[in-house]
């Protein structure tokens, strides 16, 4: 059974990163010269379909007329994990956030993402859709002890950053965030796990002045990645 990539930014994204696909599916009532023109430039077969196909294919994710189908997500190791900041999430297992943290951490120059094998979301078509074409470009593993991987990254030098609205310290004056990191972030409600906040070398709360007591986890992610590039640009 294929995976599949819907919406047309994300299509293109895909074909711009030269991503293995079997085939870019365009509904027959759009004529959309970019995505014709980009699955031709990479090599890809392009079939013309009625929009109930399409629906079809795309098992109740919007896709804007156009999907690519393509081999099951490929998940990296997490040694092959390269650079920082890496983003840990702890049991988010909405498709929505998830898709939204990857797309913000793609556009911060994240070097990758880091997700439990259980009790969290995995890459799926509605990710895809969320992350807006970010998963074609921004390398995913998946593991079995987030604890665990956690110390391996330590291992790398990387200092490990949760986030917790209770935390006494702050992300914009922890010093942690000037080196190599990992950002940690759990799920909205719970927050992250004990285990993974014991092992985690600070925690820090997102200072917040209006009259809402907390921030989605997609949200926390932005505030966090921003602040780690700001860092970076000196």
């Amino acid at each position: 059974m294929s995976h599949v990539v819907p919406g047309r930014r994300a299509v293109l994204e895909a074909l711009g990163a030269g991503r293995a696909l079997y085939e870019v599916l365009l509904v027959a009532e759009r004529d959309d010269d970019e995505v014709s023109e980009a699955a031709e430039t990479a090599g890809v077969p392009l079939r013309v379909v009625e929009r109930a196909r399409l629906d079809e294919v795309a098992e109740g994710v919007a896709h804007q007329g156009v999907l690519a189908r393509a081999p099951h997500f490929a998940y990296t190791a997490l040694e092959d994990l390269d650079g920082e900041p890496c983003v840990v999430l702890d049991g988010v297992t909405d498709p929505q956030n998830l898709g939204a943290i990857a797309r913000t951490a793609e556009a911060f120059g994240a070097a990758g993402l880091v997700l439990p094998k259980r009790r969290s979301a995995s890459v799926t078509p509605a990710v895809e859709r969320a992350a807006a074409g970010a998963l074609s470009w921004l390398p995913v593993a998946k593991v079995p002890n987030l604890p665990r991987a956690l110390a391996a990254l330590s291992e790398r030098n990387l200092w490990s950053v949760g986030l917790a609205g209770e935390a006494a310290e702050s992300v914009w004056t922890t010093g942690l965030l000037d080196a190599p990191v990992a950002i940690v972030l759990g799920a909205e409600g719970r927050g992250l796990s004990r285990l993974v906040a014991e092992r985690c070398d600070a925690l820090a709360a997102i200072p917040l002045t209006g009259r809402v007591a907390s921030l989605n986890v997609s949200a926390a992610a932005a505030a966090a990645l921003c602040e780690v590039a700001r860092r970076r640009a000196g």
